[in-house]
C-alpha cells in the first residue's frame, strides 16, 4: 500500500517551491557543495585502496596493479547502481516536481529492492567464475593472486553498492544532498579507517583492502536507507515495491544513458588492462594511478553535475523551461572553469601526485607522470559534453542521452585504443582518452543547442 503521512509530505511541497523558486545558481551551488563531496570522498576511498596497497613492500606494483584491473569492475557495478538510481531518481523528481507523491514512493521502493537483487544475483555469479573473470580483465601470471583476493570481497559486497548508488541518487534527485553526502561519507570514513588495519599491520595485504570495502559498502548501503526517513525525503517502503512494466520502462527511459555511459567505461578499461599488460606490471600500475586521479578532477564536475539534476528535473517537470535552460549554462561555465584549474594542478604536479601512491619505482612514476598529463589535456572541454549528457538525461531525450554517454567511450576510445596502440604503441595508449575527449565535444556541440532549441519551442507553447 502506497502512502505518505502527511508531516512529510507538507515537507516535500515546501521543498517543491524551494527548487522552483529559489534562484537556479544558488540552488546549485547549495546541492553541489555536498554532491562534490560525496564525489570526492569516494574518489578518495577508492584511491585509498590503492594508497595502502601500494605501501607493501613485497610485490606493491602488483597488487597495485591488481586493484588497477578491477576498476572495470567496479566501473560495472557503478553502471548497474546508477542505472537504477538515476533511472528512478530521475523519474522521482519529475513526479515530485507535478506533485505526484504516491507514485514517487512507489518508484523509490521499486528502484532500491530491484537493484539489490540485482547486485546480488550478478555478485554470486561472478564469485562462481571469479579467477575467469580476473584473467578476462588482464590479470598477468603475478597479478592474478591478488587480483582474486580483491574482487572476491568486491563481488560479495556487490548487492550493497549497487543499492547505495541507487539510494545516494534517489536522494539527489528529490534535492537531499546533504542527506546523501552523510549516507555515502560515513562509509567512506569506515573504509578508509579500516584499509590500514587489514593492509598493513594485520597484514592481509590486498585481501584486507577488498575486506575493508566489503565491510564499508554495508555500513553506507544502510545509513542511506534509514537517511530516506528523515524529513522531506521520500521514505522507502518495502511494502510500496511495486514491479510495474511501466516503471520499469521509466527506470530504462532514465537510466539507461548512465548505464550506456559507466558500462561503456567498463568495457574501455577492460581493454586498456588487456593493451597496457603487453608493456608489464609498472604500465598497469602507473595507467592505474594516473586514470584514477583523473577520475578525482572529473567527480568535482560530476558533483556539480549531479546538482544540477534535480533543480532541472523540478523544473522540467513543473514546466519552467526558462529556469531549466539559465541552470545549463550555469553548469557549463563552472565546469569549464574548474576542470580548467585541475589541467593546470596535473600539468604542474603531475610526478609529485604520482608517486605519493608509488614512491620507490621510478618507472611507475615516469609512466604515471606522462598518463596523468595526458588525462587531462582535454579537460577544459569536457564541461560542455558532460552537461549536454546531463540535460538529454533528464529531460528525457533519451537516445540522445544514450548516445553522448556511449560515444566517448564506445565510438572513440575504444577504435582510437587499438588503432593508436598499432601504430604508436605505449605513447598511443596514454593519448587514447583525449583524442576521445575531443571528438566527443565535437559532436555533442550540435546535439545540446538541438535540445535547447526544443525547449524554447516548448516554452512559447505553455
Amino acid at each position: 500500500m502506497v502512502y505518505i503521512i502527511m508531516p512529510q509530505k507538507n515537507a516535500i511541497e515546501e521543498k517543491y517551491i524551494k527548487m522552483t523558486q529559489t534562484s537556479v545558481e544558488r540552488l546549485i551551488c547549495s546541492l553541489a557543495v555536498p554532491t562534490i563531496a560525496i564525489m570526492l570522498v569516494s574518489a578518495f576511498y577508492n584511491m585509498a585502496d590503492t594508497y595502502f596497497v601500494g605501501q607493501i613492500s613485497k610485490n606493491g606494483t602488483s597488487a597495485t596493479a591488481a586493484i588497477g584491473i578491477s576498476f572495470s569492475i567496479m566501473s560495472v557495478i557503478q553502471a548497474i547502481g546508477f542505472f537504477f538510481g538515476q533511472g528512478s531518481g530521475n523519474y522521482i523528481s519529475r513526479q515530485l516536481g507535478a506533485k505526484n507523491y504516491n507514485e514517487a514512493s512507489s518508484m523509490a521502493a521499486t528502484g532500491v529492492v530491484t537493484s539489490f537483487i540485482t547486485g546480488l544475483v550478478l555478485g554470486l555469479l561472478c564469485l562462481f567464475y571469479i579467477e575467469k573473470i580476473c584473467v578476462f580483465l588482464g590479470a598477468t601470471p603475478t597479478v592474478l593472486p591478488h587480483a582474486c583476493k580483491y574482487l572476491k570481497y568486491i563481488f560479495m559486497a556487490m548487492p550493497f553498492m549497487t543499492g547505495s548508488l541507487t539510494l545516494n541518487n534517489q536522494l539527489r534527485f528529490q534535492g537531499s544532498a546533504v542527506h546523501a553526502m552523510i549516507g555515502m561519507m560515513s562509509g567512506a570514513i569506515i573504509n578508509v579507517i579500516l584499509d590500514p588495519i587489514f593492509i598493513l599491520w594485520m597484514d592481509l595485504g590486498v585481501a584486507g583492502a577488498g575486506l575493508a570495502t566489503f565491510i564499508s559498502q554495508g555500513f553506507g548501503f544502510f545509513s542511506l536507507y534509514f537517511a530516506t526517513a528523515s524529513s522531506g525525503n521520500v521514505r522507502i517502503y518495502l511494502n510500496d515495491f511495486s514491479p510495474k512494466i511501466s516503471r520499469f520502462i521509466e527506470i530504462f527511459k532514465g537510466g539507461f544513458p548512465s548505464l550506456c555511459r559507466q558500462g561503456m567505461g567498463g568495457i574501455a578499461m577492460l581493454c586498456l588492462n588487456k593493451e597496457i599488460g603487453i608493456y608489464g606490471d609498472a604500465a598497469i600500475a602507473a595507467m592505474a594511478i594516473a586514470t584514477r586521479t583523473a577520475h578525482i578532477s572529473y567527480s568535482v564536475l560530476i558533483g556539480f553535475g549531479h546538482g544540477f539534476q534535480p533543480v532541472c528535473g523540478f523544473n522540467y517537470g513543473a514546466k519552467l523551461y526558462d529556469r531549466v535552460k539559465r541552470a545549463f549554462w550555469f553548469l557549463v561555465k563552472v565546469g569549464s572553469g574548474v576542470m580548467t584549474f585541475n589541467t593546470i594542478v596535473a600539468f604542474i604536479w603531475a610526478p609529485q601526485i604520482v608517486a605519493f601512491f608509488r614512491a620507490d619505482d621510478p618507472e611507475v612514476i615516469r609512466l604515471g607522470a606522462i598518463a596523468l598529463k595526458a588525462q587531462c589535456l582535454a579537460f577544459p572541454i569536457v564541461g560542455w559534453f558532460t552537461s549536454c549528457s546531463m540535460l538529454c538525461q533528464i529531460t528525457r531525450q533519451t537516445l540522445k542521452a544514450s548516445f553522448l554517454a556511449a560515444a566517448r567511450q564506445c565510438l572513440f576510445f575504444i577504435p582510437g585504443l587499438y588503432l593508436l596502440s598499432y601504430i604508436y604503441g605505449l605513447n598511443g595508449i596514454i593519448y587514447t582518452q583525449p583524442a576521445a575527449d575531443i571528438l566527443s565535444f565535437i559532436i555533442s556541440l550540435p546535439i545540446g543547442f538541438s535540445v535547447l532549441k526544443g525547449m524554447n519551442t516548448k516554452a512559447l507553447k505553455t
